[in-house]
């Protein structure tokens, strides 16, 4: 909608109906018998440059302004003529400010957005003991920064959308130009721009709505703070994501086996890694299938059991009321009512809140007969093992699978857990993610990628990219010539 040229009053009348409530600055000031009238939000914008960089300008110059003029002479490069009334809005409420010259047909508005952000720090939910320590802030455009730094390159792609009818937010799409597979990229892009909604309120909420199955329990797009793993998986082909005013990104597509890989796991050594990251997996099972094991065994199968720990169970189990179903579920809230309790208090407060309150409440429970301590020691083991995923969603989907687990093994035993197992593969064989498969190398299978994802090599057979993330060049690195042998006295 353009309403020019106009009076200076009638302007700046419509320009306070307009934006009332939004605490509209006015100045006017008169320059070669020219009414000037700049318009601008004092908490959005950068006062000082206001000051320095325009109106000192503005009232110093001999010359008689008009608005291109303006635009092209100003010591300010974000500038643009505009004579939508809507977007004079929209960039006033970002910072933005507006310069209307008595008589114009148009309105100069200069970029001078006040950014309130916190500085770099050390990642917090994802804390590496090597590599670098560096995580993402609020400021995308400081996020930015780091992953430009980090991949210095005309290869680095970057895609800017506005997502949000009510409060656009902006979104960063990056990817590799020539490693990130096509068809991911048009996907990906295309459910960004498909989305109709009021705003987007983090990155964590815009992967939920990008996923391929939202009733998933599984997460199908990773979300990290880190900087150098954004990057790593930029550098396999994979794509990221940014989001204004989030600290943390995206990645896709990902497997199940790409959320319990770490970025240390790379800057170790090759025998280590591998170790640690093995060290994962059985993790992951003991966590989802401890406990019900334990169930269904004294529910049903006593016979599975040893003679010796049969009397130590007996024992334990002597004064306790319940069936074994009911005290595992029981033991199982209490460590989760624990973990959340630590989780919201404050850092030092939530830590004596943990270990004290896990070591009271276990001991009363105990004594008072509720449970056993052969079960607490398991349980206490399941939720320390689902803590080893790098990935915060991935070990909290782990600890929530373990309730249906230990009610299936409470009601049919063995065959329950069997069961309850099936129906877990069979869910995670349905799963994508950006259409690739979930469960990939083992399904399909690629025994190329084992080594990318199971297990590591050394580097010098590990010379492709993996060929799940389907990138346009596989191949990475080459070591015969820097491994080939030479007699150092006829160098």
């Amino acid at each position: 909608m353009s309403i020019f040229p106009m009076d200076v009053q009638t302007y700046d009348n419509f320009m306070k109906a307009k934006m009332d409530g939004c605490d509209l600055k006015t100045l006017k000031l008169k320059h070669k018998q020219i009414t000037i009238l700049v318009h601008f939000i004092s908490y959005q914008t950068n006062k000082e440059k206001l000051e320095r960089e325009l109106l000192t300008f503005l009232t110093s110059s001999r010359k008689r302004w008009t608005s291109e003029e303006l635009k092209n002479t100003a010591p300010i490069a974000d500038s643009a003529l505009v004579t939508d009334i809507d977007e004079i809005i929209s960039k006033l409420l970002r910072g933005g400010v507006s310069v209307y010259i008595e008589g114009s047909p148009s309105v100069v508005l200069f970029g001078m957005e006040k950014r309130e952000s916190r500085a770099l720090e050390k990642a917090e939910t994802e804390s590496l003991v090597l590599g670098p320590q560096l995580a993402f802030t609020e400021s995308l455009r400081t996020n930015l920064n780091v992953v430009r730094w980090r991949i210095h390159t005309n290869d680095l792609h970057i895609e800017k959308f506005k997502v949000g009818k009510r409060i656009p937010t902006e979104v960063r799409l990056i990817y590799m130009k020539s490693l990130a597979n096509e068809e991911n990229v048009d996907t990906c892009r295309q459910r960004i721009k498909d989305l109709e909604i009021d705003t987007v309120e983090d990155t964590t909420v815009l992967g939920q709505m990008l996923e391929d199955s939202s009733l998933s329990i599984f997460p199908q797009i990773l979300v990290t703070e880190l900087p150098s793993r954004f990057c790593h998986s930029l550098e396999k082909g994979r794509i990221g994501i940014l989001v204004d005013k989030s600290p943390t990104s995206l990645i896709a597509p990902m497997s199940l086996f790409s959320f319990f890989e770490s970025t240390e796991d790379t800057y170790m050594r090759w025998n280590m890694g591998s170790f640690i990251r093995m060290l994962r997996f059985v993790a992951m099972f003991v966590s989802v299938l401890l406990t019900p094991l334990y169930v269904a065994a004294l529910s049903f199968h006593y016979e599975v059991i040893p003679a010796s720990l049969l009397v130590s169970l007996g024992q334990s189990r002597a004064t306790v009321p319940f069936p074994p179903v009911f005290e595992a579920l029981l033991l199982e809230l209490l460590i989760e009512l624990l973990r959340e309790a630590g989780a919201r208090l404050p850092t030092k407060v939530g830590q004596t809140m943990g270990i004290v309150g896990g070591i009271v409440l276990g001991q009363a429970a105990v004594q008072a007969g509720f449970t056993s301590n052969i079960l607490i020691i398991i349980v206490a083991l399941s939720a320390l093992a689902s803590f080893t995923a790098p990935s915060y969603l991935m070990g909290t989907a782990i600890r929530i699978i373990r309730f249906p687990m230990i009610i299936l093994a409470g009601m049919w035993g063995f065959l329950g857990t069997v069961f309850g197992l099936c129906f877990l593969i069979i869910h995670l064989l349905k799963v994508t993610s950006l259409g690739r498969p979930y469960l990939a190398p083992l399904y399909p299978f690629e025994w190329k990628d084992l080594n990318k994802s199971l297990f590591r090599l050394p580097p010098s057979r590990n010379i492709n990219r993996p060929y799940t993330n389907m990138p346009k060049d596989t191949y990475k690195a080459n070591f015969d010539k820097a491994k080939a042998k030479k007699d150092v006295r006829r160098t």
